[in-house]
């Protein structure tokens, strides 16, 4: 047990599946786990642990933001033994090819700020994903009828962004879609040397203004939760 976590010795998997809201978290695995039990509800934040083709896996929220994200993946690695952390969320698509519905796995993830930036000083780490996950999730998306794009994404600080103009220098910039957490989640599995990747569908596109629906969101992330789960076991 730690703060945020209630969850007893043994009850948290080595992979961990990592949405921000915690009724994602909660959808999940009862729809994706075998067995699933609750072992987190500190502060709302929904944990459950089940099996997965009779494999253990944890879903925990993470909250939103990266702040939030840090300290639950803090807890999870240092405190549980996490060592394979999946960001499965939605994200906003920003490049004219990036549809509503598709999957973007991120290579890279920009940021302006982060929880760790005061550890680098005046150096701009660069946060990337683990290449064996991405690999496989990767080949895991292409046996799926869904449409995948692979490259960099931008982990925003703000979610009510004033800034088009920094905007405008992602889409410039070859940037696929901006989310909030996954910046922090790459630069904290280097730090203790676990695997990381965010798994992402995209719910709306900041270029034409579309939006899933909230009754459409669910059922739209099936294959990215399918997606994750193939990776961490591939």
């Amino acid at each position: 047990m730690t703060i945020h976590i209630g969850a007893a010795p043994g009850d948290i998997a080595e992979t961990v599946l990592m949405p921000g809201d915690p009724y994602r978290a909660k959808w999940a695995a009862e729809n994706f786990l075998q067995s699933p039990r609750l072992i987190n509800e500190v502060r709302g934040m929904l944990g459950y642990t089940g099996t997965w083709n009779g494999n253990p896996v944890t879903i925990q929220g993470s909250g939103m933001g990266m702040p939030s994200l840090s300290i639950y993946a803090n807890e999870l690695i240092r405190d549980f033994g996490a060592k394979t952390l999946i960001r499965i969320g939605s994200c906003g698509g920003m490049q004219p090819q990036v549809k509503l519905r598709d999957v973007i796995l991120a290579m890279t993830a920009t940021t302006v700020g982060s929880p760790s930036q005061s550890m680098f000083r005046e150096m701009n780490f660069a946060p990337v994903a683990d290449w064996s996950l991405l690999q496989a999730a990767a080949k895991a998306a292409q046996s799926r009828e869904v449409g995948l794009h692979v490259g960099g994404i931008y982990s925003s600080d703000t979610f009510y962004d004033e800034r088009p103009d920094l905007n405008e220098q992602m889409v410039r910039h070859g940037i696929l879609g901006v989310e909030m957490e996954a910046a922090e989640l790459y630069t904290l599995a280097a730090r203790y040397q676990c695997r990381a990747l965010a798994v992402l569908t995209v719910s709306d596109h900041l270029g034409t203004g579309e939006a899933l629906p909230s009754d459409q969101r669910e059922r739209s992330f099936g294959d990215m939760v399918e997606i994750a789960l193939e990776a961490a076991f591939s």
